[in-house]
């Protein structure tokens, strides 16, 4: 098979270090091109992280002395190098919007990290395993913007990706109200104990615009297709609160759920064993096996130990049971840089591939 040629944009962050280590080496694909802001352009990757990177894994031998360009500057370069961008850039929305439209406009389509997008109408924000129909936008978009090959797809917030999967199966029972109280680890802010000492011994109760994106973005996922854009689903309503907490990867959910058609305990844990996506049918390289892994011990999932597990790609979930004020609670953990963001990224670009939406040039 003929590798997809990638670059990443945004690639000294620690999103964009994931972004490295799971394309080095990937069957698929192979990293042609790096990008990022001025103060980088021009040093080899290694000088350009010097002292930053952030990772438990060592930086790949292979990125070290390529050379990083300007994300901005040298778009036409970058473009005409690559199959396809990762986005994973640190500037304003709005500047995000315009860089990632730029790179779509020079026919080089955009996997994108970042929120600029998600509530673009014709920019499909997909989570494979969930909703792979809404790729199915991606021709209108392109309309839009005058291109053959050039789109955007984003992926969503880290911190629905921890509730958001074991609700989705559940939908058939007409979901009502949804509470999620989210415990999101550091690096969801790019954070690491070193860098950040004031989270050792310590919860924020505050995450600027993660409880907006937490109520708002699964109504998008479960959304459908309609005259060339997304319409988000009505309902249910969601109530979320975010806390940040002193965990170095692997986002936590409590969740409280209320029902039209109330299912037994037992339906959900069979619905959630039995679970297979798209991606587990067309056998992805970043798809877990088993996407939910259920656990009958009272005190799991946990963090330590469940976060990696299928890759860091899997959804763990612990402690079904009912609830006084809503129908059943659970609580819920994913890994909030992989499944979370690169590894999700990276599962979508291999969805996109596989079903054509991104070709070799």
């Amino acid at each position: 098979m003929e590798k997809f040629k990638v670059g990443i944009i945004g690639c000294t962050g620690m999103v964009g270090q994931r972004f490295i280590t799971l394309t080095c080496g990937h069957p698929w694909f192979e990293l042609t091109a790096l990008a990022a802001s001025p103060r980088s352009a021009g040093k080899t990757y290694a000088q350009a992280v010097e002292g930053r990177w952030k990772l438990e894994v060592p930086m790949p031998d292979q990125v070290r002395d390529m050379v990083v360009m300007d994300a901005e500057a040298d778009i036409e370069k970058i473009a005409s190098q690559v199959d396809f961008v990762f986005s994973a850039v640190d500037m304003k929305k709005e500047e995000i919007r315009a860089l990632e439209e730029a790179y779509a406009r020079h026919e080089c389509p955009v996997v994108s990290n970042n929120s600029a997008h998600r509530w673009t109408e014709d920019v499909p924000m997909v989570v494979p395993e969930l909703n792979p129909e809404h790729l199915e936008v991606i021709p209108f978009q392109r309309n839009r913007l005058g291109t053959k090959r050039g789109f955007i797809a984003v992926k969503s917030n880290c911190s629905i990706q921890s509730y958001a999967p074991a609700l989705t199966p559940l939908r058939k029972f007409g979901l009502e109200k949804i509470l999620a109280c989210t415990y999101q680890a550091i690096s969801g802010a790019g954070k690491t104990f070193e860098s950040w000492p004031e989270m050792v011994d310590n919860v924020i109760p505050y995450i600027g615009g993660e409880e907006e994106k937490s109520e708002q973005e699964p109504l998008k996922v479960w959304g459908k297709v309609e005259n060339g854009v997304i319409v988000k689903a009505e309902k249910p309503s969601i109530t979320a609160q975010c806390l940040r907490v002193p965990v170095s990867n692997g986002h936590t959910a409590a969740v409280f759920v209320s029902f039209e058609k109330k299912p037994s305990m037992d339906e959900m844990k069979e619905i959630w064993a039995n679970f297979k996506g798209v991606p587990q049918e067309l056998e992805l390289p970043m798809a877990p096996k088993q996407f939910f892994h259920y656990f009958e011990e009272n005190d799991r999932p946990q963090a330590r130990l469940d976060r990696d597990l299928e890759k860091g790609m899997a959804i763990s979930i612990g402690r079904l049971r009912p609830d006084t004020q809503y129908d059943y609670k659970f609580v819920c953990l994913s890994h909030n840089t992989l499944r979370g963001a690169a590894g999700g990224a990276v599962e979508l670009a291999e969805l996109l591939c596989a079903q054509g939406y991104i070709d070799h040039k």
